[in-house]
């Protein structure tokens, strides 16, 4: 059930700085309200109250509102007009599409001396034979009636016969009257049925799974049960099954294809209808959030973590530790163990603007980590026979380093280079000149 509070009305009076007391205009359509409360008392100023299109049945709790002038209550569940005496200023009531049977309510706004314009258009009392006849002759302050004005020959025609038009109006009522007292029963009957089904099912469910539960066993021949009951009670159990088997598009289907009159109680099931398909919906949206990853353990190992993620430079965070180092990228984490230590304030990280690779170089805190090529076959001196300086013309000639001092090739340090604390200085020997090789110039 949707109650008036203060914070719904300070939101809807943005345009006077959320000031209630001395509100004179607020709009409280759609918000599914059950029950007018609370305004007449924060907001005494009001002039134009909106409360179209709730789920209000009735008109109370607005009589102190003295310069209310204009109150729309279109599209609500309101049965009879009452409680408006109290608004002086009433210029205009918009009833349009409610449930007002009993038109004789409509004298209740003699008093409102100042209304100008009544809307009833979609209430059932529009039906009635007489009806704007006996609506003029009642109201004679009034100037327009459904959006129609009232001309001064339409009023004096209708004063004429007054009492004959409203002899026939209370009878109407009454037939109308005793048409909603059924409607109500079988509303509550139906509801009734609703909230019993479960127990029913729960019954039906027992005997199915339980056959012999009453002591006998229905194939005995004893058996007083009468055969069309057992048959009763297997239709009902095959038609329960079917029902179930309905997917939610039929059952949706179904409900809203049902033949039901158009009363009160049909319209406020038609709105829980569909404030549970939307809480349903929302409950579906709703994500379960993960478990967190667990990078670290209680015993301090370190944990290998590698999450699928869209590699984004600007949403990118890289965090190297001694031994371990931590990529994020829009919460997805890749971690790797590292195999020795290393220094992380000497560390970099690069990214390819082309190929969107990332590349971290970590350097060890004793030694540094390089790539090594296989080692090249060696150059073996011999005599310059032809068929050597062929072999020689047509195959490459490479370089070998010392084995004692590096197990590969660095191949960036085959330009001499100023040594730096910390490097090593690599040599290079067994060079063969071959005098068919020009000198370099």
């Amino acid at each position: 059930m949707v109650l008036i509070t203060e914070d719904m009305v300070r939101r809807r009076a943005e345009h006077n700085n959320c000031e209630i007391l001395s509100l004179e205009e607020v709009s409280l359509h759609q918000q599914d309200i059950e029950k007018i409360e609370h305004v007449d008392k924060w907001c005494r100023d009001l002039k134009i109250l909106y409360l179209q299109n709730n789920l209000i049945p009735r008109i109370e709790n607005v009589y102190r509102l003295k310069k209310l002038e204009y109150l729309n209550l279109a599209l609500n569940n309101v049965e009879l007009i009452e409680n408006l005496e109290g608004c002086e200023s009433l210029q205009k009531l918009d009833l349009t599409v409610n449930f007002v049977g009993r038109l004789s309510s409509v004298e209740s706004l003699k008093n409102n001396l100042h209304l100008r314009e009544l809307f009833l258009v979609g209430n059932p009392c529009t039906e009635f034979e007489g009806y704007r006849q006996y609506v003029v002759a009642s109201l004679p302050q009034l100037k327009y009636l459904d959006g129609k004005e009232i001309g001064r020959s339409e009023r004096i025609r209708a004063r004429q016969g007054l009492d004959e038009v409203r002899r026939r109006i209370r009878q109407q009522e009454q037939d109308y009257l005793q048409k909603r007292a059924s409607e109500k029963e079988e509303a509550q009957r139906e509801g009734g049925e609703v909230q019993r089904a479960p127990e029913r099912e729960s019954r039906s469910s027992v005997k199915a799974k339980n056959p012999g539960f009453d002591g006998r066993w229905y194939t005995d021949i004893n058996n007083t049960i009468p055969v069309h009951e057992d048959n009763k009670e297997i239709q009902g159990r095959e038609e329960k099954e079917k029902t179930s088997c309905l997917s939610s598009e039929d059952q949706e289907r179904e409900f809203w294809e049902k033949p039901c009159a158009y009363t009160p109680e049909s319209r406020l099931e038609a709105h829980r209808h569909l404030d549970e398909k939307k809480k349903a919906k929302e409950r579906k949206a709703v994500k379960t959030p993960k478990a967190p990853r667990t990078l670290i353990t209680p015993h301090g190992r370190v944990m290998n973590v590698n999450e699928p993620k869209h590699m984004d430079t600007s949403l990118m965070d890289v965090d190297v530790q001694p031994t371990y180092a931590r990529v994020t990228v829009k919460g997805k984490i890749f971690q790797l163990v590292l195999p020795a230590e290393v220094r992380p304030d000497s560390s970099t990280a690069k990214r390819s603007q082309i190929t969107g690779h990332l590349v971290l170089t970590m350097p060890k805190a004793q030694g540094e980590i390089k790539m090594a090529t296989p080692h090249p076959p060696k150059v073996s001196k011999s005599s310059n026979t032809p068929e050597e300086k062929t072999r020689k013309g047509n195959n490459q000639q490479r370089l070998e380093v010392d084995p004692s001092k590096h197990s590969g090739v660095d191949l960036a340090n085959i330009v001499p280079r100023e040594n730096r604390a910390g490097e090593q200085t690599i040599f290079y020997d067994n060079f063969v000149d071959d005098p068919d090789v020009p000198p370099l110039m």
